[in-house]
């Protein structure tokens, strides 16, 4: 095809030379990371217990949970700066649990930008290169490649305070991934962002982290952003992974009240156990019978146990009638619009706290503090959780 053809670098990884621009491919060498039994204490404090836990190569994978929940010191420990007390770090089928964080190879991303004020941008993605003693002509020729690949090419001679933070960021970026590390990892790097620019981030970082097929291990506290770009993710809590799944199982299937809590939010209900047929549990509550479904598959609660239904405010319908099971009678309190949404304070005729509820193209908002409606949810969005 004209204007388009093949080269080989020095790892044997080829490069597509399309309009001039050079595109790096998928990286040849990518790693899976598993972690076994990984034990962290610092002083009298365990951050983290006996962690296991696999990546998947090419997988972006994120790690999510409150603060002090033992995110930031799982990947510390994949980068080498923690030693641990027990347990081990794989990449792929090397050991590298007390190897020297450099001699890892990981590209990493912190909080802050940390880009040099006094170098050019081509200077500061070069650093690493200098570092490690790489020649010029291949240290000019991998910066320009960086560059290209988040879209920073034409700003290589600029100064970091002639850009804006998603310019820097993208330079942190490239600075990251041209030492053609065997895994990226990624320490909230879009907090400093402003909301329009993190959505932008996001998908870039996606878009790079596929591109080149680089195993990406990613901590944030911001739910929206694993849900929109992760592959899989873990929930910490006190140093314990308390789940590990798709965006879509988490989201959907909570296996425990905290996790139901920690990613978007729910309304809860608590009641006993009056029935359960596989995963398919009948829960009294104050508000009436509900059947749902369990969010721990390996839950098995006695009849009559304590449990808490978890149900999400989009997952409310409001009617004018009764539905014969998951149906909460009540009058929509306060309400909020938002244009393609509304948001309720649905409060029930039982009485107790009232619901959210979410109603998409609202057509309710005449009906707040009005007559009575019913708010009804379908029994797979109905999850039941032990306590």
């Amino acid at each position: 095809m004209r204007g388009e053809g093949k080269n080989f670098d020095s790892h044997g990884a080829w490069r597509l030379l399309t309009r001039g621009h050079i595109v790096p491919m998928p990286n040849p060498r990518m790693i899976s990371i598993t972690v076994s039994q990984l034990t962290k204490r610092f002083g009298q404090t365990t951050a983290l217990h006996g962690l296991d836990l696999t990546i998947e190569a090419g997988e972006l994978f994120f790690l999510l949970g409150p603060s002090g929940c033992g995110k930031t010191t799982l990947l510390r420990s994949i980068a080498g700066f923690y030693i641990p007390e027990a347990g081990t770090i794989k990449f792929g089928t090397d050991d590298v649990t007390r190897m020297e964080p450099h001699k890892r190879n990981t590209g990493m991303m912190f909080q802050s930008y940390a880009l040099w004020p006094h170098m050019t941008v081509a200077e500061n993605v070069a650093f690493g290169l200098v570092e490690r003693k790489v020649a010029k002509p291949e240290i000019d020729r991998r910066v320009k490649e960086a560059l290209a690949s988040v879209r920073m090419e034409t700003y290589a001679e600029r100064k970091p305070n002639q850009l804006s933070g998603g310019q820097q960021q993208r330079v942190a970026l490239a600075r990251a991934l041209v030492i053609r590390p065997r895994c990226l990892l990624l320490d909230e790097p879009l907090s400093n962002l402003d909301a329009k620019l993190r959505l932008e981030m996001r998908a870039e970082i996606r878009r790079v982290c596929k591109e080149f097929k680089l195993t990406t291990v990613y901590v944030t506290h911001d739910q929206k952003e694993a849900l929109s770009i992760a592959d899989r993710m873990a929930i910490l809590d006190g140093g314990y992974i308390l789940q590990v799944g798709t965006p879509r199982e988490v989201y959907t299937r909570p296996v425990a009240r905290t996790v139901a809590h920690f990613i978007g939010e729910t309304d809860f209900i608590e009641g006993k156990l009056a029935g359960l047929r596989g995963r398919e549990a009948e829960v009294e509550t104050h508000l009436g019978r509900f059947v749902g479904v369990l969010g721990d598959p390996a839950a098995k609660p006695a009849i009559g146990a304590a449990v808490t239904l978890s149900i999400r405010p989009e997952c409310w319908t409001l009617r004018d009638e009764p539905a014969t099971i998951n149906s909460v009678r009540g009058k929509i309190g306060e309400s909020v619009y938002l244009g393609e949404v509304a948001q309720y304070g649905f409060v029930p005729a039982a009485g107790g706290e009232s619901l959210k509820v979410y109603e998409l193209n609202p057509r309710h908002l005449a009906s707040a503090g009005a007559g009575e409606l019913h708010a009804v949810a379908d029994a797979q969005d109905v999850v039941v959780l032990e306590r």
